[in-house]
This record gives C-alpha cells, sequence and structure tokens, in this order.
C-alpha cells in the first residue's frame, strides 16, 4: 500500500518528492573537497526527502476494503501491499484505518499510537511497520530508520521500505546506502521513472557518474513528465565527467520539458556558459541561506472557511509557538544570513541555506550577519522617510555588535511571485479579479530591475507566465488562467511558489516577495500550513495574502491562516470583502511592498547552534511611536561557504 508498482501507480507523495528531487540542501564538510558544477542538488538533514507527506499513505486506503482473490493478487503484484499484510486479522487493520484517518485529520501522534497498536497485535503487518516508519520520520523519531528495516526483513519482495530506507540514507548523506536500497526498490518495481529518479540522485552523489547517466537515459525512454528534471542530474553528473556535449544536451532536454522549472533559469545561465567556453568548475558563490483566479459576478457561493481541516492546520501552529532552539530548522525569511564579505551599498544578496538548494559538495561557514526586512506605519500610513536613527532593533534580546547596512527597499531588485486562486469555489469572480491582478502587476513592476512571474493553482499550480519584466506578457499569463475543478492546494502552491523565487540565479541582493489572491481555503494540499510558512521562512520570502472571500464572518479558519502565512514572513494579509475593495487592496498593496526597509547588522553574540532568535525592532520619529511589521526571529544556522 505504501509503495510503487510496476503499473506506475506512484503514490502522490514520492511524485511530489522527486518532483523537487534537485531541491535540497546541504552536505556535511567532508565532502569539500570534491567539485560539482551544478547548484541545487543537495542532501542532508532537513532536506526534502526526510519531510514525509502522508497522503501518500492515504491515496490507496480503499485497498484494505478489497476481498475478492484475484484484487488482492493484482495488489501485491503491483507493490501496493505486501503479501503477509492480507493476513492481517480485521482487529490490526482496523487500528491500521484508525492510524489513516488520524493523519487525514493532521494528527501524526495518533496515527503512531494507532500504528503501534496495529503492529502489536499482528507483528508481520508490513505496511503497518513501514507507516509507521514514516510517521516516526515526520515527528523526527529515531525509531523510523528500525521500522523499515523491521519492514523490509519481514518482505524483501515489498518495495516500499527499500524506498524509504534509500531517501533515509540521501537525508544523512550515506549516498552509498541510499544507492543500494533504491537499487532494490528499482529492480522490484520494474521501471518505474520516479524511483529511477531517486536512484540517479544517488548515484550522482555516490560519484557513480557513469551510472548516473545510464540510468537517466532509462527514465528519459520511459513516460516521465512528473521528474523531468532528472536530466538536470544528468548534467551534473555529466560535468563530473568532463562532458560538455552531455552537458549540454541534458539541459536543452531538461529546458524542453520543463521550461517554467524553478531550475530552469539556472539550466539557461549554464548553457550561456558553455555557449561562451566560460564553465567553471564551481557555480559562483551566493552568500544566501536558504523542495499554479478569481471572479466578477456577485453570487453567493458555498464556502467552507471554519472546516476541521483548517482548524487542524492552524492548531498545529498556535499550539507550538517559536521554540527555544530547533535542530533542523533553516534560517527565516526575513533573518537570513550574509555572505562573508560584506556587499556594498545597494548591491544584491541571496538568502541562506534554504531546504533546497546549493552547492552539492560544498563547506558550512559561520556567518554572523543578519538582514531584516521590515514595513513602518502610522496610524496606518506608510512612513517611508526614516533614518537609521530612528531605528532600534534588538537580536535575541541584545543590541547588534554592528550596522552594517540600512537602505529603502525601492533600492533593491524586486523578484515578485504573483499566485492567483483558479479553483472553482472563485469562478464567478475571475474576469474582475484578473483585471485588479493585471493594474497590480504595472504598478508594482520596475522595468529595469525588477522580474515577475504568474501561477495559478487549484489541486495543482501551473506556471502561465516565468520570470520577466515585461509587464505586457505578464498580463497576458494572467488571461491564460482558467478557473474550474473543486480542489484547493493553496500551501502546496506556496511552498512550490518559495522554491521558485529561491532557486533563481541572482548573483546580488534582490527582495522576493509572494502575493497570494485567494479565500484561504485549503483542501487539497500534500503539504501543511506549517510546512508552507517554514519554507517561505528559508527560502528569504516575504508573504502578502489578498483575501478573495465575501464580506461575512471576519475570524474565520480561511482568514485566520491568511493571516499566519503573511505575518510569519513578515508580509500583510489583506481582507477587502468585495471586488470594488479587492480592486483598492492590490491597488494599495505595490505601495506597502516598495516601502519596506532593509536593515543589515552583525548579530551579538551569535552562534550557529540552531537555537530561535527572537528580533524586535522599535521606529520612533519627532517623538512618536511608530507600528513596525517584521518577523518574530530566525534560526541561527550556519551557512554554506563561498568559494
Amino acid at each position: 500500500m505504501f509503495s510503487i508498482g510496476s503499473s506506475c501507480r506512484l503514490p502522490r507523495f514520492v511524485s511530489r518528492l522527486l518532483m523537487m528531487l534537485v531541491a535540497s540542501l546541504f552536505l556535511n564538510a567532508h565532502l569539500a573537497a570534491q567539485t560539482q558544477q551544478l547548484p541545487y542538488l543537495n542532501a542532508g538533514p532537513t532536506s526534502v526527502f526526510a519531510q514525509i507527506d502522508f497522503a501518500r499513505m492515504i491515496s490507496d486506503e480503499r485497498v484494505w476494503d478489497e476481498t475478492e482473490k484475484h484484487l488482492q493478487t493484482a495488489l501485491i503484484d503491483s507493490g501496493v501491499v505486501s503479501a503477509l499484510d492480507l493476513q492481517a486479522p480485521d482487529k490490526a487493520v482496523k487500528e491500521f484505518k484508525q492510524a489513516i484517518a488520524a493523519l487525514k485529520a493532521q494528527d501524526p501522534k495518533g496515527a503512531i499510537r494507532a500504528f503501534q497498536r496495529a503492529v502489536k497485535i499482528y507483528p508481520d503487518f508490513v505496511s503497518a511497520h513501514n507507516a509507521l516508519g514514516l510517521a516516526y520520520l515526520d515527528q523526527q523519531d529515531p525509531r523510523a530508520r528500525e521500522e523499515f528495516e523491521t519492514a523490509a526483513r519481514l518482505d524483501d519482495r515489498f518495495p516500499g521500505p527499500f524506498l524509504d530506507l534509500g531517501l533515509l540514507a540521501i537525508s544523512g548523506n550515506d549516498f552509498a546506502a541510499a544507492e543500494t536500497n533504491l537499487l532494490n526498490a528499482a529492480n522490484l518495481t520494474l521501471d518505474d521513472p520516479r524511483i529511477l529518479t531517486a536512484l540517479a540522485f544517488a548515484e550522482n552523489g555516490n560519484h557513480q557518474y557513469a551510472k548516473c547517466v545510464q540510468t537517466v537515459n532509462r527514465v528519459h525512454a520511459l513516460e516521465h513528465h512528473a521528474v523531468a528534471n532528472v536530466h538536470y542530474i544528468a548534467a551534473a553528473a555529466a560535468m563530473s565527467l568532463h562532458d560538455s556535449n552531455a552537458v549540454r544536451s541534458q539541459l536543452q532536454t531538461f529546458l524542453a520539458e520543463d521550461p517554467s522549472n524553478p531550475l530552469s533559469p539556472i539550466a539557461r545561465q549554464q548553457l550561456a556558459a558553455l555557449a561562451t567556453g566560460r564553465v567553471a568548475t564551481e557555480q559562483t558563490a551566493r552568500a544566501s541561506s536558504i523542495e499554479e483566479v478569481p471572479a466578477a459576478a456577485q453570487v453567493r457561493r458555498i464556502t467552507f472557511p471554519n472546516s476541521e481541516y483548517l482548524k487542524t492546520q492552524l492548531s498545529d501552529i498556535e499550539n507550538n509557538p517559536e521554540p527555544d532552539d530547533c535542530d533542523t530548522c533553516s534560517p527565516t525569511s526575513n533573518a537570513v544570513s550574509f555572505p562573508a564579505t560584506p556587499t556594498e551599498p545597494g548591491s544584491a544578496y541571496r538568502l541562506p541555506t534554504f531546504r533546497s538548494p546549493q552547492k552539492l559538495f560544498t563547506i558550512h561557514q559561520v556567518v554572523d550577519e543578519t538582514a531584516l526586512f521590515f514595513s513602518v506605519t502610522s496610524h496606518g500610513h506608510m512612513v517611508g522617510d526614516l533614518s537609521l536613527t530612528d531605528i532600534h532593533v534588538r537580536d535575541d534580546n541584545k543590541p547588534p555588535d554592528k550596522v552594517l547596512q540600512f537602505i529603502p527597499q525601492s533600492r533593491l531588485p524586486l523578484r515578485l511571485g504573483l499566485l492567483i486562486d483558479t479553483s472553482e469555489s472563485v469562478q464567478q469572480r475571475v474576469t474582475f479579479e484578473k483585471r485588479a491582478a493585471e493594474k497590480f502587476i504595472d504598478r508594482v513592476l520596475n522595468k529595469d530591475s525588477d522580474l515577475a512571474f504568474v501561477e495559478g493553482f487549484r489541486d495543482e499550480a501551473t506556471v502561465a507566465q516565468d520570470f520577466t519584466r515585461d509587464p505586457v506578457k505578464l498580463a497576458e499569463g494572467i488571461e491564460k488562467l482558467t478557473s474550474g475543478g473543486s480542489g484547493t492546494a493553496i500551501f502546496d502552491a506556496v511552498f512550490q511558489a518559495c522554491w521558485k523565487l529561491a532557486a533563481f540565479p541572482d548573483q546580488g541582493r534582490t527582495a522576493r516577495v509572494l502575493v497570494v489572491v485567494t479565500d484561504g481555503e485549503d483542501n487539497s494540499s500534500h503539504r501543511s500550513l506549517k510546512q508552507a510558512i517554514e519554507e517561505a521562512e528559508a527560502a528569504g520570502v516575504t508573504v502578502y495574502t489578498v483575501s478573495t472571500a465575501e464580506k461575512g464572518e471576519d475570524d474565520t479558519d480561511a482568514n485566520r491562516i491568511l493571516k499566519l502565512l503573511a505575518e510569519r514572513s513578515g508580509g500583510e494579509s489583506f481582507f477587502p470583502g468585495n471586488l470594488r475593495s479587492l480592486d483598492a487592496s492590490l491597488n494599495e498593496l505595490p505601495t506597502v511592498i516598495r516601502s519596506r526597509y532593509l536593515i543589515a547588522y552583525k548579530a551579538a553574540g551569535f552562534k550557529p547552534d540552531g537555537r530561535f532568535r527572537p528580533i524586535h525592532v522599535t521606529a520612533e520619529k519627532d517623538g512618536k511611536r511608530l507600528h513596525v511589521q517584521v518577523r518574530k526571529g530566525y534560526y541561527a544556522r550556519a551557512t554554506l561557504a563561498s568559494n
């Protein structure tokens, strides 16, 4: 049930995971001597591979209701369940289903208890052991490995545990073990392109470059739309083999198959370097830290702004406030580490270790310089004439050792993502909202320095117009968006868009902003609200949310979700309540975005210990205390060293 069949019935979790395959993180320092030309081929303890999406387990729940013998045989042959699973007593299956229900309710701890009861009743319950391992992994419980190994030992013909052991090994930078386990999974599932893509990733990390290219060629011979970025992996392997023709061919294939992939700009950059003979042995140093719309008619819609699903998403955030320390968190959006060598005023930077990117072979470097974006208002009006003497910062309850830079954001290039909800719930308003979005783009974009992309989302996200500085092309992208479909995956769309913004290969300092136009009623995401917020923070993206919901109850769960998405990243949320006010909100937003400030400073007593460092910023002018909108803090981590 939790794995892959030869019929390519791959659970959506694995599809999602491997679509973000090359967006993982950093490696241990002992790999620093190796070389790798393409960025964003990374692994590590905070890798996307270690982040479990329980939709994988939920998607085939119905198989436990199948009783006919020929159907059971087909399930075993396809790798959906183990033969031992079908011998599970009813009591164990009941506990298993209860665990799945807990996962649907975003209750992994409750699921763990039910899975534990299931394997206690029936110790040979292979799928329950494997699912328990996934639930442990979600809770960062080291018992995950033991459960995967138990499942593999019970049935060595069941591919699921080998897949999970392989992904777990990748998260621990053990590419040799990953290759062994993923090869087992691939052999048990025949030609599944997603498993083969994971195998190619492991082979590249294990320096088996020729094998990696061969595996990618196998993938290319199959239908592999969901994993086109396998060619990016092959290009990295070909670089290590010093085969520039193969590098060129793989990057060209990658761009042809997925031109709007977040890594496509890097691929184009590498192709341009190949064309001029300037391919470096290492990716140019980045200083940053760092894996798809709505309606005019006044028609009353049936909405679900207070669903149990939304309540659960909120409780996961609100019952777990910012911790005192965090071993696995990445740096946050408005508090991000700077390069070891400070840039000149007005120059550009990239934010630090995002769980989606950096070079594969690099070292860690302690960087104690921090940058904050913040906005200041007085009685609701933006204040744009502040000087450094008007601003006071306390980082971890201490003033900075030294302020390095203070400038208005308007002097920085803007990297903007516009996310527009195109699900059925907004179908009646789409025409009006398109017009408002087009006017917003025209007002906010500086054609000389800024870039933006447009993405629509239902249960899946689709890039309608990739990064461009041309407002006409962006307007055309907005016009391409069509509404329909009952699913709305807001958290997935935010997660993906943040990765896209972070992966863009800027060499200098930029401001990353994501504007999300939606009613906030997520019902289809594989990612959680918590994961979406963490990605925005880690990628250095400030989120602004604009609600399309009609005026009604103010404190709905959907509205609270939009507030959290924005405020946790240092952004703001807007709740117009009607179409006329929506136009006004989008008309106001460019001023809000452009009126922010950037302050960079050297934090006092900084240690890269993963601990949460609270931030407090105050502003005062002419004796009047002003309101400051800023992130609450960040996690202190080492960044990747520049080469």
